[in-house]
């Protein structure tokens, strides 16, 4: 496995011990002064990594469009996610990497287009952006950390 994979699933082990004793209307619940929750942010890293990864390559998401479009930067919340429907986004956040970690091999990553972050970082090809993403993910584990202590 990629270390920067390795890395990342890393942080997602973290995630899960972290959320493995909430409820489901607790993945769910937004607290006061918050514009997510928690199943949120975890489907958010999902489809974060697909277009960092993916889509700038000029490739697919290997997941549907429908999720990326809910869940991807920009977007808040707009329903509650039920239980059998978190147990499948707990399942992505490792499924996502092992597909990644297969694509990476096969160097399906060549034709990656260049552009900067949010946070000015400039990503020019699949390696930046593989470094690019632990940082990312690990803003969002701070932002789980948050809303769980705020959740009832």
């Amino acid at each position: 496995m990629q270390p920067q994979v390795q890395m990342i699933r890393q942080t997602r082990n973290w995630l899960m011990t972290l959320i493995k004793d909430l409820t489901i209307e607790q993945l769910n619940e937004i607290p006061k002064g918050f514009n997510n929750n928690i199943i949120w942010n975890m489907a958010h890293l999902i489809a974060a990594q697909q277009g960092v990864c993916y889509l700038r390559a000029g490739l697919t998401t290997t997941v549907d469009d429908a999720f990326f479009q809910e869940f991807k930067p920009g977007t808040r919340p707009e329903r509650t996610i039920g239980a059998d429907e978190a147990a499948v986004i707990k399942t992505m956040l490792f499924s996502t990497l092992d597909q990644l970690d297969l694509d990476l091999q096969k160097n399906m990553f060549k034709n990656y287009t260049g552009w900067e972050t949010n946070y000015g970082v400039g990503m020019h090809n699949i390696n930046d952006a593989l470094n690019f993403v632990p940082f990312h993910e690990g803003l969002h584990l701070g932002y789980v950390m948050a809303l769980k202590r705020l959740i009832h």
